[in-house]
């Protein structure tokens, strides 16, 4: 067999894997299309009503606050703990690793379950006790959030400081500058865009958290009632226009968070990173 016949019947080969590649694609994505299509179909026709009904419009507000007050709470934490796991040799890093792409792995339902076993617990009660609910209370909705979005945010931040050059944060510190100093003016100008991502993707999932909402708080009617409480009491009580045109609101919020965070999810240029001024040496 000649050198140019292999040649032909590698490329055959190849040519045979690329179409099948195709199709298979081809069809994933019609499968998902049909799928959104489906919410957009039977949620145009009664979006008026939908955005004119209080019930949403409570559930959306409270979905509204729950994840933005959830998400700067995962910022404000993830940022630390992303920096103590990529930039400090804190002790038993691996197994705070393992941690947390452990829970992330847990059904919502499960870590939901979790929290109330937790708050239902002496101590949980006597937090109750000292005027702090959680368990069927509106502020449970945020440790919900909390619990399946912390460790998601957490990798998000870290990958974000670990996809930075690491020599300027080093020319930082020979300059002088603290390890705060270093983070604050050089660490996050870096990955600036890619922190604002971070929010908006755990607050667009935030908005969609159900599981463990459902198992801590619970839905009640204008009470712990969010978007996705909001389908699910529709849908129990036989209202599927309403929980269609309810999640045609929730695609719309998704559709927004997506695109922004598309935007934004670009690198920072080295030039545009603060500089570091030499700190005076004390006589």
């Amino acid at each position: 067999m000649s050198h140019a016949h292999k040649n032909r019947r590698l490329r055959a080969k190849f040519d045979l894997f690329a179409i099948v590649s195709i199709v298979v694609t081809i069809a994933t994505l019609a499968f998902i299309a049909c799928t959104v299509l489906t919410i957009v179909i039977n949620g145009i026709s009664h979006f008026n009503e939908a955005i004119s009904s209080d019930e949403v419009i409570f559930s959306l507000r409270m979905s509204v606050v729950t994840s933005t007050v959830s998400t700067l709470i995962c910022l404000i934490l993830s940022l630390p703990c992303a920096w103590a796991l990529t930039r400090t040799a804190m002790p038993f890093k691996r197994a705070a690793e393992t941690l947390m792409e452990l829970t992330l792995s847990l059904p919502y339902i499960l870590l939901g379950f979790a929290l109330l076993l937790m708050f239902s617990s002496n101590a949980g009660k006597a937090l109750r006790d000292a005027g702090f609910a959680v368990v069927f209370q509106p502020i449970g909705i945020v440790f919900a959030q909390l619990i399946v979005n912390l460790p998601f945010t957490i990798r998000m931040v870290r990958t974000a400081f670990d996809g930075i050059d690491t020599r300027m944060e080093f020319v930082a510190k020979t300059l002088g500058a603290s390890p705060f100093t270093t983070f604050r003016t050089i660490t996050i100008p870096l990955c600036r865009n890619a922190l604002i991502s971070a929010f908006i993707l755990t607050w667009a999932r935030g908005m969609g958290e159900f599981g463990a909402t459902l198992m801590l708080v619970g839905v009640t009617r204008m009470r712990t009632e969010t978007l996705p409480g909001s389908i699910y009491l529709s849908i129990s009580t036989g209202n599927t226009d309403t929980a269609m045109a309810t999640a045609m609101i929730m695609l719309l919020v998704s559709m927004a968070t997506l695109v922004i965070s598309n935007v934004l999810n670009k690198p920072v240029e080295a030039s545009r990173v603060s500089p570091i001024r030499p700190l005076q040496r004390r006589k």
